[in-house]
């Protein structure tokens, strides 16, 4: 039997009014996958993410997890992780974390404390349970915003530029994170401007401009021996900063 992709995105466009920001793309990501994406800013990029999130409705296409196209039944399935954490301020960490699982998905308040638990070891938070956001690094809202996405069990998580608003120190503790979380096969689909990173650990590279897909593969080619001239000058740009 053919496996089911965990995201379809078929013949994708989006325009915000006159401008059309995504021109037709395809994409599919299987179990198990990570898919990094790069390009420059306004390539499209974070609007892609919008799009297979229902955060911004498609102009015309086709959306589908694990072959399910309701709106609401996809919500199960995925988790955003946003470039500048999304916490809830008034919330703790452990509010933060527990909340939706017991209030939106309605699961065990046991079963979901102890995956929390085992969330907080994994992330590195412990003793930071009780504090609110304000109280934390950057680094450390990033991991209760990862920690939060992973406790709704979601079988892909996306991530829009998750060290963009960090410092190198809190990027490399967030991209340490990202790895951990790829050897555990985690479908993850990263917008990042992290090269070095997403040569480590992706299956796979997409490079987006203009809002097109310009060049798709492996990261050895890709990265490497890009074919595209886009993509080459871009990454040439991205050395030299």
């Amino acid at each position: 039997m053919k496996n089911v992709p965990v995201l379809e995105m078929e013949h994708v466009s989006k325009n915000f009014g006159e401008l059309e920001v995504l021109k037709d793309i395809s994409v599919k990501v299987e179990e198990g996958e990570v898919v990094s994406i790069l390009g420059p800013s306004g390539s499209g990029k974070s609007t892609l993410l919008r799009c297979a999130t229902n955060l911004e409705k498609m102009t015309s296409g086709k959306l589908s997890y694990m072959g399910e196209t309701d709106e609401k039944e996809m919500k199960k399935y995925y988790g955003l992780v946003f470039q500048n954490f999304n916490l809830f301020p008034h919330f703790s960490v452990w509010k933060n974390i527990v909340d939706a699982p017991i209030s939106v998905q309605k699961r065990e308040k046991e079963e979901v404390y102890s995956q929390a638990k085992s969330l907080i070891k994994k992330l590195g938070l412990e003793g930071k349970e009780d504090s609110y956001p304000c109280q934390l690094s950057g680094g450390q809202q990033q991991r209760v915003a990862i920690a939060r996405a992973l406790a709704m069990q979601p079988k892909i998580l996306f991530f829009d530029e998750p060290t963009s608003a960090l410092d190198p120190e809190l990027t490399a503790e967030i991209l340490k994170v990202l790895r951990e979380l790829a050897k555990e096969k985690m479908t993850m689909v990263i917008v990042t401007h992290e090269i070095d990173f997403a040569r480590q650990v992706s299956d796979r590279v997409i490079f987006m401009d203009g809002g097109v897909i310009v060049e798709e593969g492996v990261p050895e080619d890709v990265i490497d021996h890009p074919s595209n001239d886009r993509t080459q000058n871009f990454l040439k740009k991205l050395q030299r900063e």
